[in-house]
């Protein structure tokens, strides 16, 4: 592979950018699980050119171990002229791809091979994300016999278009690409349809199977004018799957073998709902000729996948099956990644919700909170808030961060919590005292290692005024905003967080909130987010409080987080605000 960097003589041999590992690992696991499920030989390259992953196929085929090939430069260790010589960059016909980011083939090109034998190939590179977004390049080769290079493709049956082996392995290998590199079923679904259509058929239908096992057309597509138009009066709740219908959908739908049907399949007697269902596609898409192969992944069928033809005169045959369920394989393995990522997400979302807790009636104290999950996180998280009444009539007010995205921060979350409202509740003490209650208790009493949090206490004054109190451990600032715009963070009462055993005397701090003034707790997710500085965050808050001060408190925490939140935060948030009654 040809070196972007590469400059000098380009004769001379270029040194690798990456020291080759000692072990024989075929690189990322997140890489060579696609590689490997392609049936040639595979690598990926990154902006270098150097190799960064290669599946077991291309390690038989050169002869060579992943330690040998990991981290070298691909085009220096690889490339070769007819003859065995040294292959100069300038006459590298991978090159020009390489650079321009574009797909290209060759169907002869020479490898060099462990023994030094050369090996004749056939190749198609092709771009390729991997990592956090790193750009890098997929090459994918098998090897050819000289005499057959210009030989004639053999024919495999009437009227069918055919794929060469090259862009069959091709398709196969951006299906496994597109997929994997998603967790939401439906853009999978879309990036499915957009995968074969317009390239293998005139439309593609999608039916998925629902944990109940009813069966729901879940997207119809055509090919139109060089794009694809949803048909949406097509799509919809089908009818129930039949047990012992034998008509090609239905028993797709119970993980038989594919089938190449046509519209007379469905002219006869129906058997089932779906079999009507079907005819009626047939009739109004004007298919002649379709296949269908289910949707399976490695413990159930999820579905079935429908290509038709309609514009295109030459009809499916059973040489085009293979490919069908290669494809369909791949759908159903990362359509059930999706399904278990986002089941999981909505367990660990309701888990987090009902650990939360409902907040007070305060007489003249507006009071709200919101906790959002992290964008891409799959478990529960460590963020929570508390408000409740006292046994002296003051509210108690609290948030926190639990070190930990995960169970046993969820349920660190929930003990400490539910310690800090018996202890307040019981002991008419000073916010300082508690928490350094709390601190010592944690050490011998839950499962939380470290902890940031705020626990306050407000309570009315005469004149329309409130007295906040407080003390903070580790957390970010509170954030007053009175009702003329004016806003500032409270900053007294700071100390260290909890866990650390450092047994330091805590302190208290305390301000009067005048009368329609704003009170923002907050977790750091609000404010921070990755290669940004948490000043410029929190600058941000305190610009966005203040100029949302005038609007309604539910208004104001919704505006607050759409504006504030950092797009690429990868934290869990949670805000607790209250607001003082406005003078009469």
């Amino acid at each position: 592979m040809t070196g972007a960097k590469a400059t000098g003589a380009v004769d001379q041999p270029h040194h690798p950018a990456h020291p080759a590992p000692t072990g024989a690992a075929a690189g990322p696991a997140g890489l060579t699980g696609p590689l490997n499920a392609i049936g040639a030989g595979a690598y990926v390259v990154d902006e270098q050119g150097c190799v960064v992953a290669v599946n077991a196929r291309a390690q038989e085929l050169l002869g060579r171990t992943a330690a040998e090939l990991l981290g070298q430069d691909a085009h220096d260790l690889l490339h070769r002229s007819r003859f065995g010589e040294q292959l100069p960059r300038s006459r590298c016909a991978m090159r020009p791809a390489f650079m321009t980011g574009r797909t290209a083939q060759a169907r002869q090109d020479w490898f060099e091979r462990g023994d030094g034998s050369l090996l004749t190939i056939s190749w198609l590179i092709t771009p390729y994300q991997f990592g956090d977004g790193h750009a890098g390049t997929l090459v994918i080769f098998h090897p050819v016999l000289e005499e057959d290079v210009f030989g004639a493709v053999p024919e495999t049956g009437p009227g069918t278009e055919t794929l060469s082996e090259l862009e069959r392995l091709a398709l196969l290998a951006e299906t496994t690409t597109q997929l994997t590199s998603t967790l939401d079923v439906d853009a999978a679904l879309h990036r499915l349809v957009r995968l074969v259509v317009p390239r293998l058929a005139d439309w593609a239908i999608i039916d998925l199977l629902a944990e109940s096992d009813e069966v729901r057309r879940s997207l119809v597509v055509q090919a139109d004018d060089g794009g694809l138009v949803t048909r949406e009066d097509l799509q919809g709740p089908m009818p129930p799957l039949p047990e012992q219908s034998s008509l090609p959908l239905s028993r797709a739908l119970r993980g038989a073998a594919s089938t190449v049907v046509g519209p007379e399949t469905y002219q006869g007697e129906a058997d089932s709902g779906i079999a009507v269902e079907q005819r009626r596609l047939f009739d109004t898409t004007g298919m002649h000729s379709a296949v269908i192969a289910p949707i399976s992944s490695l413990r159930e069928v999820l579905g079935a996948l429908t290509l038709g033809r309609s514009r295109r005169p030459e009809p499916f045959t059973v040489a085009d099956l293979p490919l069908l369920e290669d494809i369909t394989r791949r759908a159903g393995l990362a359509l059930e990644n999706a399904r278990l990522y986002q089941r999981q997400r909505k367990v660990a979302e309701t888990m987090q919700r009902h650990l939360l807790p409902q907040l007070p009636t305060v007489a003249h104290l507006e009071m709200t909170a919101r906790y959002l999950p992290a964008p891409d996180a799959s478990q529960v998280g460590g963020d929570w808030y508390d408000a409740f009444v006292l046994s002296d009539g003051a509210t108690a007010l609290a948030i926190g961060d639990v070190v930990g995205h995960d169970l046993e921060a969820a349920a660190g979350m929930a003990q400490l919590r539910n310690m800090l409202r018996a202890y307040a509740w019981s002991e008419q003490r000073l916010p300082s005292m508690i928490v350094e209650w709390l601190d010592h208790a944690t050490q011998h009493l839950s499962e939380v290692s470290m902890a940031t949090m705020i626990f306050a206490r407000i309570s009315p004054l005469t004149g329309g005024q409130w007295e906040l109190s407080w003390t903070n451990a580790g957390h970010p600032p509170p954030l007053l905003i009175t009702q003329d715009g004016r806003s500032r963070y409270l900053t007294q009462g700071h100390g260290l967080l909890l866990g650390t055993r450092a047994n330091r005397a805590r302190v208290d701090a305390s301000a009067v909130l005048p009368p329609g003034s704003t009170l923002v707790l907050y977790t750091d997710g609000l404010v921070e987010a990755p290669r940004r500085l948490i000043d410029d965050g929190l600058d941000r808050l305190r610009r966005q409080a203040a100029s949302l001060s005038h609007q309604p408190l539910e208004s104001f925490t919704d505006q607050l987080l759409v504006r504030v939140r950092p797009e690429d935060n990868d934290d869990d948030v949670a805000i607790l605000a209250l607001r003082t009654p406005a003078h009469e």
